[in-house]
């Protein structure tokens, strides 16, 4: 069983995807993120599912979606902003090296664009995110071993402060 170098969590928008594409370049491994785990496997889009199925539906998927991704993959790995609700998920990341990118409201909400694409957010984007961050802030850093703040910074200075963060040297 091998386990992430490291694992990147936060909210919706924050930039996972792209600093973890940067992280595994710079690292020289490979990069994994939960939520295309699922789209892959279910040929549908998160929202969709959603829509369709429910959010608890889309919950148990997510919750398999990381087991798998945490036991099978040694590169960077960025879980979906809801995968830290799971309490066996994150008993799972308890000793992994997780990074939890934070941002604020309104960085938030230029990033996100308001987008309708974020089931979550559909109806009042900005009193939605508060409350989405107001229920998970205090999981994201239980989980984490850094944090580093996203607000203003390029992905390139976010990914530099993740590395320096942990100590870790690019390849």
């Amino acid at each position: 069983m091998s386990a992430p170098l490291i694992v990147l969590v936060g909210p919706m928008g924050v930039g996972k995807s792209t600093v973890g594409q940067l992280l595994a370049e710079r690292l020289g491994t490979g990069y994994r993120d939960t939520d295309e785990d699922i789209v892959a496997a279910r040929g549908r889009t998160i929202a969709e599912i959603f829509v369709d199925e429910g959010e608890a539906a889309f919950r148990a998927q997510e919750k398999e979606a990381v087991r798998s991704a945490l036991g099978e993959h040694d590169g960077v790995l960025a879980l979906g902003g809801g995968a830290i609700l799971d309490a066996e998920t994150r008993a799972l990341l308890a000793g992994q090296r997780v990074v939890y990118l934070s941002m604020d409201v309104e960085e938030a909400v230029r990033r996100t664009g308001l987008n309708v694409a974020r089931p979550l957010l559909a109806v009042n984007p900005r009193k939605q995110w508060r409350e989405l961050m107001e229920a998970r802030r205090h999981l994201y850093e239980e989980v984490a071993t850094v944090v580093v703040a996203t607000d203003g910074r390029t992905p390139d200075e976010v990914t530099r402060a993740a590395l320096d963060a942990l100590e870790l040297k690019e390849t």
